[in-house]
């Protein structure tokens, strides 16, 4: 079970750095309350028919996108991905074991980590991904991110609410 969830708040002012980076971690704590107190029986239920999605999925789902936008893309490593889809593209979505779930979620946390060092390491957000497959600054990678998590949220807040009936942001 994931214990209590504390929230950055993100200042009212500051620099890009300040303010984009604080946004994503804001997003990424959201996604994590949206799992906290939830057993793994909790997070794999699928409660929303005919959608296929869950706490976990989504969890999984955004360690998989993590890795892909700032590993991969930015700064074009070959690092395995963190949730192997080799036998199935959306296994992060269906390769679900309750026994499993806090395990996945310390490889989402690990894989934020990873994105966090990326981003503190990078001049500046004009700098370009490595990628030559897209050709995207590490400004847009952040606002997409926040974006991408924005709506999966949205998700979460659904499914968290099937679950025990929890609202809130």
């Amino acid at each position: 079970m994931l214990a209590p969830v504390t929230r950055p708040e993100p200042p009212w002012q500051g620099d890009e750095r300040l303010m984009l980076t604080a946004w994503l971690d804001y997003e990424r704590a959201t996604l994590l309350r949206k799992c906290e107190q939830l057993d793994g029986d909790a997070l794999v239920r699928r409660d929303v028919p005919p959608s296929t999605l869950s706490l976990l999925g989504i969890v999984r789902h955004m360690a998989l996108v993590e890795w892909s936008w700032f590993v991969r893309v930015f700064k074009g490593d070959k690092e395995p991905e963190p949730i192997d889809t080799s036998d199935d593209r959306d296994a992060d979505f269906n390769d679900l074991d309750p026994a499993r779930a806090m395990d996945d979620i310390e490889v989402f946390q690990r894989q934020c980590d990873v994105s966090r060092s990326i981003v503190a390491d990078a001049g500046s957000f004009d700098d370009m991904a490595a990628s030559t497959r897209r050709h995207v600054s590490l400004r847009w990678i952040m606002i997409h991110m926040i974006e991408e998590y924005a709506r999966h949220n949205g998700h979460a807040d659904l499914l968290r609410e099937r679950v025990d009936g929890a609202v809130g942001e």
